[in-house]
Parts: C-alpha cells; structure tokens; sequence
C-alpha cells in the first residue's frame, strides 16, 4: 500500500491514475462491452436508462424469474429472495472491488492510499462477526430509544427554523423558485447529524461539503474526474474526523459521539480507527440516505396531490407515508453479498465465491407482496415491510432516527407551505447505490403561520 506523496505531485498523480484503472476504468470498459451486448450488470452499473427511471428495469428481471443470473453473479430481484440474501449466514459482506480478478485486486491495493472507507473494514457495512456484533454493540448502547427521541425534539425545531428562514422570501414573492434540496433537504440531516457528532455548527458547512464529495464512493466504475472528487472527498474527511474526535475526547462532552468514545473505553471498546470507520458511516448513511428521502418524498407527494390531499385532511397517516415513500423510491437501490459457501435461494444454485446483488428498490415493487406495486399509496397497509433499510444483522441501526426527520421534515414542509409547486426540470443524482435529487426547484407559495407539526 502507497503511503501519501505530495498533492499534486507526480508520484501522486502515477499513484492515482494506477488506482483508478485497476478499480475503476477496467470495469467501465468492461461494462461498455456489456452494455453493447445487453448484459444485465452492465445495465445496472452504467446504462443511462436504468438510472434515470429504474422501474421498467425491475420488471425486466422479474420476468426472468426471482433470482436473476447474469455473466458475473446473480441479482435477487423478488422480495423473498432479496430477504433471504440479507438474512442467510451463507453469504457475507462484499468488500469494495472484491470481485476484481486478483492481479487487478493486488494492482489496486498496492497503489490505495491508507484511508477510511464505508465499504472497506472497519466500516460497520464491511465486518462480520465477531468484529461486527462488537461494533454494533457498542453503537447501539448510545443509539437507544431515549436518545433517538430527545433527536425528535431537535429535528422538529430544526425543520421550523429552516423553513422561518425561507418565510422571508416566499412572503416577498410567493412565485420565486428556491432549490429544496440546497435549501431544505440538505440542511435539515446535516444539522442533526452534526449534533449527534457533537459538529460546531461553524463547522457544518465543512462536513456538507465533504459528505457530497464522498456520496459516490459507494459506486464501482466511477469516471476519472469523479474519482479524483471522491478521493479528495475521502481524504479531506479523515483529516478532518481525526482531530475532531481527539478533540471530543478532550472536551468530555454529551452528544452522542462522545457518548460512544466514553463507552468505548470501558470494556468492550473501539480503537480510534474503528471509532473514525463508525462516526463517519453515522455521517455519510445519516446525511446522505436523508437527504435522498426527503427530496424523493417531496417529488412523489407534488407528482401525486392526491395522495398529499389525504395526508392535509388525514395526519396520522404520515409515518405510515413516509414508509410508502421508502418503498417506492428507495434512497438506497442495491446492496451486494459475497457466497461463503454453495447454497440454494429461491431454487437458484449460488455456488461459494459467487456475488449476489439484492436489488432492494426492486424487491420493494414486487407484485407477490405489495399489491399494485407501481402506484403511490400513503394508505398501503404494509407498506413498512420494504427493504429500504437492508435486513439481517446488517439492518440500518438509524433506521429510527430516518423514519423521524423523514415525517417530521416532510409534514412540517407541507403544513407551512400547503401551496408547494413544481418549478422547472429537477436533477437526479447521476449515482447507482443512492437515489435522489441534486436540485428540486419550486415555489413555495404563501406561507402558513403555525403549523400541527410545530404545536404537536
């Protein structure tokens, strides 16, 4: 493994350049190949289509059956064999170009830069146990019930002081177009995800930036241009994370990251790469997943106001709305596993060594257990049965806080501004794991004084 040149230097540029082709350009050219062949990974790793409305893909494989075979590996498409894959002690987590051959495998390791990744040990989403039921453990000591309730209060406040930010502008012109994403979706994550990482809010603008740069780390076959972002990201982040958890730890403080340090110095413990590897998961799946919730969420309830009619006339629909908004537009689409050994999934022979993707998104529209999958129905009665949060021992542990700041931030938008338009094109996020918007302009209309959402 290289250790760090100079920015900008040319061993660094060589460094990168090697790094990048083993990793990245030779899948991209391979899947280029794939993609002129109509081969089903090439599709869902790179073809335009398949990222910009997903949907008629789902029901492409589906027909092929529940468990898909593809050149590669297989991609589990129906619910049951989605569940079974996240479940099953056969399979384990896929590190991060782990099905490269080993020449290219080796070529990469030997140019990667020693850096924390979310999908690289020790990363929560990269360990099995016994490593992993100690991570896990210790998180959840400090991600209790109580905690994620008093983070409640604070989303609540924070949505209201968003939006008393933008009642200036809306009152001035109602017609004006403000960017959700820029003003809302990304501001109201970053700043609970800053106070559960005790983040001076001096500093939270740095932490924004950074986790966009990261967000497309999770994806394989990344450009030359969004690799280097996406390094630089990387990089600046655990520069950045390092000194402030040693300043945590001088400060003794009560949010909840200096919680887990506390806690990890007492028995069952985390060293400080492994405390760094699970505050900067917290960070990127707390902001990043959001965000995409928020902004899907407010998409599907401005494209169906038939639905957000019965959410104005009928709240106590709202947890149960944002649960139909995670199973319909998932912020996170996929999730790999790698066979430990031969096993069997829905009839379908996975032999050890072989890779299966779960296809959340597509098992979160199969007709056998959501009925009528493709229409949007804050009313569906199991609709909290969805993937969105993977499954198995590798469950999302803030799953509580998301469902949170994903009812508290939509019902509070839409009781303050219940005259929301669509303001122009938005754009997708051009990523293959997250799903979401870059910018969702609209106009907000008059706003309303107080809101349920503020008095409840």
């Amino acid at each position: 493994m290289w250790t760090e040149a100079p920015p900008g230097s040319r061993r660094a540029r060589l460094r990168q350049r090697i790094n990048w082709l083993s990793l990245h350009g030779v899948i991209r050219a391979a899947t280029s190949v794939g993609l002129r062949h109509g081969e089903l990974q090439a599709r869902l790793l790179a073809d335009p289509k398949v990222r910009e409305n997903p949907v008629a893909f789902y029901d492409e494989l589906r027909a092929r059956g529940s468990m898909v075979r593809s050149r590669i590996g297989h991609i589990a498409v129906g619910y049951d064999a989605a569940y079974e894959v996240l479940r099953s002690d056969a399979f384990t987590t896929l590190p991060y170009g782990g099905r490269m051959p080993k020449p290219l495998r080796r070529l990469e390791e030997s140019t990667r830069v020693a850096r924390l990744h979310p999908l690289r040990p020790p990363s929560l989403l990269a360990v099995e146990p016994p490593d992993h039921t100690r991570y896990r453990k210790t998180v959840s000591a400090v991600f209790t019930r109580r905690a994620v309730t008093e983070l409640e209060d604070s989303v609540k406040l924070t949505a209201t002081g968003l939006l008393a930010g933008l009642d200036a502008c809306a009152r001035e012109n109602p017609d004006s177009t403000i960017d959700l994403v820029h003003e809302y979706c990304s501001q109201l994550p970053v700043a609970i995800i800053s106070e559960i990482l005790g983040v001076a809010e001096a500093d939270r603008s740095k932490v924004l930036v950074l986790g966009e740069l990261a967000a497309p780390s999770l994806d394989i076959g990344l450009d030359w241009p969004t690799y280097l972002e996406v390094e630089r990201g990387i990089a600046d982040f655990n520069a950045w994370l390092q000194g402030h958890i040693q300043n945590l730890k001088r400060a003794n403080g009560d949010d909840l990251l200096s919680r887990l340090i506390r806690t990890s110095q007492d028995g069952e413990y985390l060293t400080d790469l492994e405390l760094e590897a699970t505050a900067g998961l917290v960070l990127g799946a707390g902001f990043e997943t959001t965000v995409n919730l928020l902004g899907n969420g407010i998409r599907l309830l401005l494209d169906n106001p038939d639905q957000l009619a019965k959410l104005q006339q009928r709240p106590e629909l709202w947890p149960n709305a944002v649960e139909e908004i995670l199973r319909f537009d998932s912020p996170i689409q996929l999730s790999a596993r790698l066979a430990r050994e031969d096993t069997e999934i829905e009839g379908v022979r996975v032999r050890k060594g072989q890779a299966v993707v779960a296809y959340l998104a597509a098992a979160n529209r199969d007709p056998a257990v959501f009925t009528d999958p493709n229409s949007f129905d804050v009313e569906r009665p199991n609709a909290n049965k969805h993937l969105s949060f993977s499954g198995g021992r590798h469950f999302c542990l803030g799953a509580a806080l998301a469902r949170a700041e994903g009812e508290v931030g939509l019902r509070t938008l839409f009781d303050r501004y219940p005259s929301m338009g669509l303001a122009g094109p938005a754009e997708r996020r051009p990523t293959r794991v997250l799903r979401g918007w870059t910018s969702l302009p609209v106009t907000l209309g008059q706003p309303v004084a107080s809101t349920p959402a503020e008095s409840a």
